[in-house]
């Protein structure tokens, strides 16, 4: 091993250490651990910005301002009193339609696209009924994930898989995954009420002030709303068919940004970006370079390889461990390097004889999306919520979010383990 690498492994866990510690805040770490792995010689400046993926700055970027746009509208608030009325303004059902909402948005949108609609959604709901929204934030950020793993548009790894497998169709991401992902959002779902039940109670009085809203009271500009819908709607016709033309999710939310920036007029341009969460997107950018000094040295190949070595090509041993070591990794380190990593690893197993590849793939796909639950960091939706809950006062820690989320993740690999196991290898 060179020293570069292991540089870059001890940068890497030092990095990883502070932001659990939660003793500094992660941006300044996260940025901090990326000009070590510079001024150590991991990588110089030009191949730290390779390694930042900007898909993901730009969409979330994006889809920031346009959110920030549309909420002046007041058409979260429109949404939180609507759907809270329809249950009567019970927390629990309340929380089950929140969480069926976020796993549908996030099948057909990209996930961090969904949390930033819905989370403000929840907010105003859970100030209405004096309820402590930690709950419900969490419940997003897995039910984010999970619905994510359904279909091939709904996060990153599945796109990577969808774009590198041929062979694969939009239609085989449903045919594959969509089932099993309803059925770990349910189980999750019934898991999440049961833990939180208990806090999940509102006062007689709030939810009859709930009820007495008048949810039309709370659209502030409505030419300005007929604009946001518009480009909204436009927005997430783009992220359909972006594929098609070739065009970059990320290019769809910049233009969907500055096509409401023009539209709304440029009295909105400061406020919309005073409301970019600018600490989590430097916080990426510095996970991307901290992540890439790995990569760059070879240390994540090097695991997947002698990860893969133990299997001796049987296709039953290489998917479930593809699956449980993705689901570990994408727990801790991003999803998407490491699903760019396995993805040539993978295609070389059919190159030297294994024809069965298909187990493989869905055991990615799997393992890669549902680990991102396993912890504050495994998914771009998570780090979004955690900071949009910071900024309404509401901190949600690593370790408070640890012990919830990863024994459900778990579950959910569990699960997974079953489906592939009894669907595909016997």
């Amino acid at each position: 091993m060179t020293n570069e690498a292991i540089f870059a492994i001890v940068i890497f866990l030092i990095v990883y250490m502070i932001i659990v510690s939660e003793k500094i805040h992660r941006t300044i770490v996260a940025l901090a651990g990326a000009l070590l792995m510079m001024a150590f010689g991991v990588m110089n400046q030009e191949t730290a910005i390779h390694h930042i993926d900007f898909n993901t700055i730009g969409l979330l970027t994006g889809m920031m301002i346009i959110v920030a746009i549309t909420a002046e509208t007041g058409l979260f608030n429109y949404i939180a009193i609507w759907s809270a009325k329809a249950v009567k303004g019970e927390p629990v059902l309340i929380l089950i339609v929140l969480s069926l909402i976020t796993a549908i948005g996030s099948a057909f949108l990209d996930n961090v696209t969904t949390v930033l609609l819905i989370v403000p959604v929840t907010f105003s709901i859970t100030r209405q009924l004096s309820v402590n929204p930690i709950p419900y934030l969490v419940s997003e950020i897995l039910m984010s994930n999970i619905g994510g793993t359904a279909t091939m548009i709904g996060d990153p790894p599945n796109i990577m898989i969808g774009s590198a497998v041929q062979e694969l169709s939009f239609n085989d991401f449903i045919t594959n995954l969509t089932l099993i992902s309803m059925f770990i959002a349910v189980v999750t779902i019934m898991v999440l009420v049961m833990l939180y039940r208990k806090e999940l109670m509102a006062d007689e009085r709030a939810k009859l002030r709930l009820m007495g809203l008048n949810e039309k009271d709370q659209i502030k500009d409505r030419k300005l709303l007929l604009k946001c819908l518009s480009v909204l709607t436009l927005t997430i016709l783009g992220f359909f068919i972006h594929q098609t033309f070739d065009f970059e999710s990320a290019s769809v939310a910049l233009a969907g940004a500055v096509l409401l920036l023009l539209v709304a007029g440029p009295k909105y341009l400061e406020d919309a970006l005073a409301q970019v969460e600018w600490p989590t997107i430097f916080f990426f950018i510095g996970l991307f370079v901290l992540v890439g000094g790995l990569m760059e040295t070879g240390v994540i190949e090097r695991l997947a390889q002698g990860a893969m070595h133990l299997t001796k090509g049987n296709v039953t041993n290489t998917s479930l461990l593809i699956l449980w070591m993705s689901a570990i990794a994408s727990a801790f380190v991003d999803n998407i390097p490491f699903v760019a990593t396995m993805i040539p690893m993978i295609q070389s197993f059919g190159e030297m004889g294994m024809t069965e590849l298909e187990p493989l793939w869905w055991s990615l796909a799997l393992g890669a999306c549902l680990g991102g639950n396993g912890t504050l960091i495994g998914a771009s939706a998570n780090v979004i919520v955690a900071g949009l809950a910071s900024r309404e006062g509401h901190e949600i820690s690593f370790f408070s979010f640890l012990k919830i989320a990863f024994p459900l993740m778990i579950l959910s690999i569990l699960i997974s383990t079953v489906y592939i196991y009894l669907r595909y290898l016997i």
